[in-house]
């Protein structure tokens, strides 16, 4: 299996995935820091990718999301971006309502 196949299956096998530098527990960036944050803060089980783990990944991500940076934050198979998205989404409450229609 390619790794191209291998994310595209990761995205469709967790409800909510992130592709992030570092882990949720120690991040080791703060864009990372930011988004991790407002999953917690909205309670939502997500799944994790430390792209600094494995160059693959950090390599062809982008080109299989169409979206150049990390982190990334996929629902229920869809992008739903990284972290300045994520966290406007989080202020406005609609990174809420779509975590919990996935739960």
């Amino acid at each position: 299996m390619s790794t191209e196949e291998k994310l595209k299956q990761q995205i469709q096998e967790n409800d909510i995935l992130i592709y992030m530098k570092g882990t949720p527990y120690e991040p080791r960036c703060g864009f990372s820091a930011r988004t991790v944050q407002a999953l917690i803060e909205c309670e939502a089980k997500f799944s994790y990718v430390d792209v600094l783990e494995n160059n693959e990944v950090r390599v062809t991500l982008p080109s299989v999301s169409d979206w150049p940076t990390f982190p990334q934050v996929f629902i229920k198979g869809e992008l739903i971006g990284g972290a300045d998205i994520v966290t406007q989404m989080h202020e406005s409450g609609e990174l809420l309502k779509l975590i919990q229609e996935v739960s």
